[in-house]
Formats: C-alpha cells, structure tokens, sequence
C-alpha cells in the first residue's frame, strides 16, 4: 500500500502503539499539551496525506472531483440491503417511516439520511403472567401472586397462570416499530386486564372445571381488540392457561366444600333415580286399580241391571198367571235349595213296604260331601 513505503507500516498515520506513532493531528492534538488544535496545521497535514494516496504524489481539480465521486459512489452503495424470509424491511427518511419492502436485495438511501430496520415477523414470543419460568423453560420458577389473582363474578379469588403466544403483525410491522416503546411490558398488562376482565364475569366453578377453553378464546379477543386500537402492530396467535386453581390457602378448604357439593349432587341423582322407579310403579299400580274397580262396577251394574229386567219379566207373567207363577217360583226355589244336599225320600202311603232309614250311612255320605267339597275349594 501507498503508506506501507512512506511510513513503514501501522498505518496511514504512522507506527501504532510505539513513540513514533501520531495522531492526523499531530502531537499537539487535544491531548497533547492543551491547548486547542491549530486548523491550518490540521488542514495543511490532511492534504500530505491524502497526496499519498494519489499517483505521482501531486492532486490537481480533476483528481479531487474523481476522489469526491469516488467517495460518493461508494457511500451510495452502502444503501444495498438483505431482508430474509423471516423479516420485513421498515424504511426511513430522516427518522421518518417512508415505506416497506419484502424479502429479497433492497435499497434505501444511506446513512445517515436513510435508515433500516428490520424486524423478524414470524418469531413466536411469549408472555408469561402469573408466574415466571425456570431459566431452561421447563417448569415454574416461582408464582407472581400480585398477577394471578383474580376476584370471581360469585366473589371467590382463583389463581390463574397463563401464557400469551404473540408475534408482530407482517402487515403492520411498522406500527409495531414505531408504536411500542415496551411491547413484553405492554402486551403483559393488556393480558392481565382481559383476564381480570372475563374472570370477574364467571363463577368459580366454571373457570375451574369446563370454561377453560371458553376463556382463553375470550381473553385473545379482548388482547387483539386493545392492540389493536393502541396500533401496536401485534399478532395475539393463543392464549394458553398453565393453572388454574384456588389460593393454596384456602385450597384444602375449597376442596372439601367441593366435595360436600358432589355428594349432594350424588344423593340428589340417587334420589331422582329412585323416584324415576317408583313413581312409575305407583301409577302403574293406581291405574290397574282404577281399571279393576271399573270393571267391577261394570260387572255390578250390569247384574244388577240383569236382575232387575228379569224382576219385571216374572212380575208380568205373575200378574198373567199369579197361580201358576207362584208354584213355578216355589219349586224353582226348592230347587236351588235342595239340589246340592243329600236327600232320603220316604213314601208313607206306601202299602206293604216296611219304611227303612240308613242311619249308619247317613254320617259317612256327610263326611264325604265336606271332603269333596274342601278338596274343591
């Protein structure tokens, strides 16, 4: 290089780190002995050096043009810029937001009039409420409870943790650059706030067995709609509850209550069972007596009914015929009466016939009649 033969190494200012080594202003510089540089001095000596640089040691106009566009051309080339797949490119102007570019080789003017930031739009980042992770990520380093508790719709507190999973927004990224001083800090208090919110609308019980799923989904609405409207530029992908339970102080208390509630709730359903069997038994019951009285209402009805039409049919053959009715109706009586008993008939106008009554039969026909008539029934 040119100033490796003028000065013998280190660098176009001399040997570093040795006696022999200057500053481009010399020894007299600010350090030096105090007082103030001398411009000419400092001048005169840029030029020295910048002659080294050109051929023949000499620098007329045209080298000086040629020198300056070459400069030129190559702070404008420093505006050539890479955006990857994961980024997005914000351009600015003077610390002005001027526009967006997409992955691939950009361009922009360059420093210090433009300026590029690039942040990465898919990164997954998450917030941690409630609690704080371990230094590895697995596991709770230690509960936050000035986070996690929360006041219920039926005023009972439970102790929520949860994670919200976000990323910056590709199509707004630069709300995001612009727009968020904190943005872990902010989107941790707008999650708290939203949880705060849909716990104090929901009784205990819900949130502690089949409303998780219900409130996570509320929360990242309420979390999207406030960002939103901040113009944070932010993504709110899920929000993952990792707890939920009651205080651990009260936590065996809540337990045993919530036990004596599904006893109750198991004694309740026995009973509902129970009634569920014999309710129904005791209609089937009732329903069958009302039918069996029925039919012996009808039964009666219609005998009483049958009785009386044959009343009135023997009552007018009786007026026909008193007579002749009136023998019919005593031996039709005899009848009934007499049919079913042993009888011994004895002729007395018998003539030549000695009466004879079997008195030692009489009893065993009795007897007999009685068995036959038990064995029956």
């Amino acid at each position: 290089m040119p100033w490796s033969n003028q000065s013998g190494g280190g660098g176009p200012w001399g040997q570093r780190g040795g006696s022999g080594g200057k500053s481009p202003w010399g020894s007299g510089g600010p350090q030096g002995n105090g007082n103030p540089p001398d411009l000419e001095d400092i001048l005169r000596r840029g030029q020295d050096r910048l002659k080294d640089f050109i051929p023949g040691g000499s620098m007329g106009g045209k080298g000086l043009i040629l020198l300056v566009l070459g400069v030129v051309a190559i702070w404008l080339l420093t505006g050539f810029y890479t955006v990857r797949p994961n980024e997005v490119g914000i351009n600015m102007i003077f610390g002005e937001y001027s526009s967006t570019s997409g992955e691939g080789l950009r361009y922009n003017y360059p420093y210090p009039i433009g300026r590029v930031i690039k942040p990465n739009v898919t990164a997954q980042q998450r917030v941690e409420v409630g609690y704080r992770s371990t230094a590895t990520g697995q596991g709770r380093a230690r509960d936050v409870i000035e986070e996690s508790l929360m006041l219920t719709a039926d005023e009972n507190i439970v102790d929520i943790d949860f994670d919200a999973v976000w990323q910056i927004n590709p199509a707004r990224p630069q709300d995001y650059v612009f727009n968020l001083q904190n943005p872990d800090g902010t989107i941790k208090s707008v999650a708290e706030s939203a949880m705060r919110e849909v716990i104090g609308r929901r009784n205990i019980q819900a949130i502690l067995t089949t409303e998780q799923a219900s409130v996570a989904q509320e929360v990242r609405q309420i979390m999207q709609g406030a960002l939103d409207a901040y113009g944070a530029g932010v993504l709110i992908n899920v929000v993952q509850l990792q707890a939920a339970r009651p205080p651990s102080e009260v936590q065996q208390a809540f337990f045993d209550v919530n036990a004596a509630q599904q006893d109750a709730v198991r004694v309740q359903n026995e009973a509902e069972t129970f009634a569920s069997r014999i309710v129904p038994e005791a209609r089937g019951e009732a329903s069958r007596t009302i039918q069996q009285a029925e039919a012996y209402r009808e039964q009666s009805v219609a005998d009483a009914s049958g009785q009386a039409a044959r009343f009135r049919q023997v009552y007018e053959e009786y007026r026909k015929a008193p007579d002749v009715s009136r023998e019919r109706i005593f031996l039709e009586t005899m009848e009934r009466v007499f049919g079913s008993v042993d009888k011994i008939i004895v002729d007395q106008n018998g003539q030549g016939v000695v009466p004879f009554l079997p008195l030692n039969q009489v009893p065993q026909s009795q007897n007999s009649g009685t068995t036959n008539q038990g064995a029956t029934r």
